[in-house]
């Protein structure tokens, strides 16, 4: 069977986005995991590789499924849609936003035609793309919206540490009240099927308490009472085997040991300070909800060492190779 086919978008140009691409697709493992493409601009691809002395041969082709040939080393869809002159390195610009909005907006459309088996993301600026008029929080919504599913979450990987998060990019007071019992019920729910779809048969789904000690039994908060053990009980009626609300100074650490096959944090920094701890830098976010697989970095731009070519790339290498893992398995599946 045929290797699955991975979109690798490039992300915002200003940022290190470019470079870890490259140097990225410089390792010989990526082809042997799959038929890499890039959907960007190939001038600042080009410029990225000789900047970062980086020994790979890249070539326009029309669309994903056009091969540029084992010699040239990677295919690149190019969108030819950066001013050079007016690029500066690790500067907010809406011009690159809006760019690697439109990058992310292809790779959907390529996913939701077949052409591809999966999507890895390099990290776009969501400055930058909100000062082009675009209003998410982040790449996860623009893949949401593009496959009108309102379902979906993102999970960390860390080895074989799963972390859902409940929220994401919002301020904690909003997070706070958004952990309401049909939100639970639902990242539960959707956790136990993606899990199940990727081969585990009864998978441990933890669900971490929002308050100090669960609760207390409502002496510090009424959240674990009212919302997060009824939903809870509502999934292990249904038999999910659901755990919790454990508390969240212990829960990150029995993860890690191996007691649940996934975590569900309440917010963003609740679930990211762990799993960054632990892993800084090694830590690949997948979506699950979508009809396509998509994974990216753990981290952002890095505006701050943008264009010195002083990028670590091992991140994104590890999302391609996940993106491929889940792409070829679910290549595999509709073979079947």
């Amino acid at each position: 069977m045929r290797k699955p086919t991975i979109a690798i978008t490039m992300g915002d140009a200003a940022g290190i986005g470019p470079e870890i691409v490259v140097k990225s697709l410089a390792d010989p493992r990526v082809r042997e995991w799959c038929e890499p493409v890039v959907l960007g601009d190939l001038a600042v691809l080009r410029d990225a590789a000789e900047h970062a002395s980086v020994a790979l041969r890249l070539q326009a082709v029309a669309a994903p499924g056009v091969r540029a040939g084992e010699a040239v080393g990677c295919s690149v869809v190019d969108y030819a849609n950066i001013d050079r002159a007016a690029l500066r390195m690790g500067e907010v610009a809406p011009a690159l936003g809006a760019a690697a909005v439109h990058y992310t907006r292809e790779a959907a459309r390529f996913a939701l035609a077949g052409e591809i088996d999966g999507i890895v993301s390099a990290p776009l600026n969501k400055e930058a793309m909100r000062a082009a008029g675009f209003l998410y929080e982040g790449a996860t919504q623009i893949f949401a919206e593009a496959a009108g599913v309102t379902r979906y979450a993102m999970v960390l990987l860390l080895g074989e540490m799963r972390l859902m998060l409940l929220t994401n990019h919002m301020s904690l007071r909003e997070a706070c009240d958004k952990v309401t019992l049909a939100r639970v019920y639902e990242k539960v729910m959707l956790g136990h099927e993606a899990l199940v779809e990727q081969g585990i048969a009864a998978p441990r789904i933890a669900v971490s308490a929002l308050n100090p000690h669960a609760g207390e039994g409502g002496l510090f908060g009424r959240e674990e009472i009212e919302e997060i053990q009824p939903a809870i009980a509502r999934a292990r009626a249904e038999g999910v085997n659901a755990i919790g609300p454990v508390p969240p100074d212990t829960v990150f650490f029995k993860a890690r040991q191996g007691m649940y096959d996934l975590t569900i944090a309440l917010y963003h920094d609740q679930g990211l300070g762990a799993v960054k701890l632990l892993g800084f830098g090694a830590v690949v976010t997948s979506l699950v909800g979508l009809p396509f697989v998509r994974t990216s970095t753990g981290h952002g731009t890095a505006f701050d060492i943008a264009g010195r070519s002083a990028a670590d790339h091992t991140n994104l290498l590890e999302a391609i190779r996940v993106a491929a893992e889940l792409g070829g398995r679910r290549m595999r599946a509709r073979a079947a």
